[in-house]
């Protein structure tokens, strides 16, 4: 391995070379993909590197296939471990399917079944689904137990150098299918193993491009530790973007993010599922929460891109069916067409027509209502939603709320409020 200084390790070209070499026969080399609608949108000529299509719909098959094939051979004829509640069971559960190997793989005791049943799937008999716990944390407590017990290798989702090379042929793939030397990269970070793969490879070969990482506004452990100056754990995360909510960024992943992204940038949970329904309705791609967080991120670069070429990396395509509504609910409040109230209701006969007729805009939806308190009382708290066909309608919707005299509390300005009723 290459050094950058005595403390930061580097993953150098000839690492993520020796990785193809392992991946070619195992994973798809997946495509660099000219999107016409993002590049019309921006001014630039946008590129989507689709690891949405890749053999587990994400590319976290790359660092864990390759770091197992490092692995002596006696040591890998033992079987591995590993803790995951998503991508990263899937990429393991394979790769022990395709090495012939058996594979212990811990998630939580909350994980959906439809991913229970995709690790099953991909490993086969070769992998046995340990459920424990109520956290990731916890299942990782236990897949560490066990790989101390039987010492059998544990295979960490991102913190490892041979991890990190694998994630690296991302880059390889992406700088050798562009017609032109991108001028900008997009790329997720959670732990930070994809960011700090891509970034190894891009700029070795192209120190003109810059790297951008994207996290999630509520999750975002390499701007902490990166204000900190070390890796730091943060203490409340939102765990939305589930493949890049991380508490705490590797050690490893976090000196090379360091050394080698240009910038960092946080995107709100809110504009990512905006981001996901457009890139399904006019593109018919279905991108996870992390997935569509480089293509988010594009809004905020708007000036920088214009004229430039762009690539941004799809890392992957594993999203729940039963999260659909959830993330059409956060669009809609993100870019102000859906609002919440607590109003002091009326609790007599012809109050919601009042409301209705002197309140609501002609074009204004109720699409939920309801008392929270039933009593005898002449008023009481009402949960009332309301969508606008037109985000312009809120202010004077909150005009005429005020003038008819309703107290209200604004639950969408209130985070506590929302996240208990809503």
């Amino acid at each position: 391995m290459e050094f950058l200084s005595s403390h930061s390790p580097r993953v150098g070209l000839e690492d993520i070379v020796h990785a193809q070499m392992h991946l070619k026969d195992v994973i798809l080399r997946t495509p660099l993909q000219y999107n016409r609608v993002l590049s019309e949108r921006y001014g630039c000529n946008v590129l989507l590197k689709r690891e949405d299509l890749q053999i587990v719909r994400s590319f976290k098959i790359r660092g864990a296939y390759h770091l197992m094939r490092s692995l002596p051979p006696e040591r890998l004829a033992a079987g591995v471990v590993c803790a995951s509640a998503g991508n990263h069971a899937q990429g393991v559960a394979y790769s022990c399917h395709a090495l012939g190997i058996p594979g212990k793989i811990y998630m939580p005791s909350t994980t959906p079944r439809q991913k229970v049943n995709q690790v099953s799937f991909f490993g086969g008999d070769s992998v046995e689904v340990i459920l424990t716990g109520d956290t990731f944390d916890d299942a990782y407590a236990e897949a560490i137990k066990e790989s101390e017990r039987s010492g059998t290798a544990f295979i960490h989702p991102f913190d490892d150098l041979k991890i990190i090379a694998g994630n690296g042929t991302v880059g390889q793939e992406l700088m050798e299918a562009s017609d032109t030397v991108p001028d900008f990269v997009f790329v997720a970070v959670g732990g930070g193993g994809l960011a700090a793969g891509v970034a190894s490879y891009v700029k070795a070969i192209s120190p003109e491009t810059k790297v951008i990482g994207v996290e999630p506004e509520g999750a975002q452990s390499l701007r902490e530790s990166l204000d900190a100056g070390e890796v730091v754990t943060l203490e409340h995360i939102d765990k939305f973007v589930d493949g890049a909510a991380v508490k705490r960024i590797g050690k490893l992943t976090f000196a090379i993010c360091r050394e080698l992204l240009d910038d960092t940038v946080p995107v709100p949970e809110g504009k990512i599922c905006t981001t996901m329904l457009d890139l399904y309705n006019e593109n018919a791609i279905v991108a996870e929460p992390a997935g569509a967080l480089p293509i988010a991120a594009l809004e905020m670069f708007r000036d920088q891109i214009a004229g430039k070429t762009v690539v941004c990396v799809i890392s992957g395509g594993n999203n729940d069916i039963d999260r659909m509504q959830e993330i059409k609910e956060r669009s809609l409040i993100y870019e102000g067409y859906k609002h919440y109230f607590m109003l002091n209701f009326p609790q007599r006969a012809g109050a919601l027509r009042e409301f209705l007729d002197d309140v609501l805009g002609p074009t204004d939806d109720i699409t939920r209502f309801e008392y929270t308190k039933k009593h005898n009382k002449d008023n009481g708290p009402s949960l009332v939603g309301i969508e606008l066909k037109h985000r312009e309608d809120y202010g004077p919707l909150i005009s005429r709320m005020q003038m008819k005299g309703y107290s209200f509390i604004e639950l969408n300005k209130d985070p506590v409020l929302f996240n208990l009723l809503i």
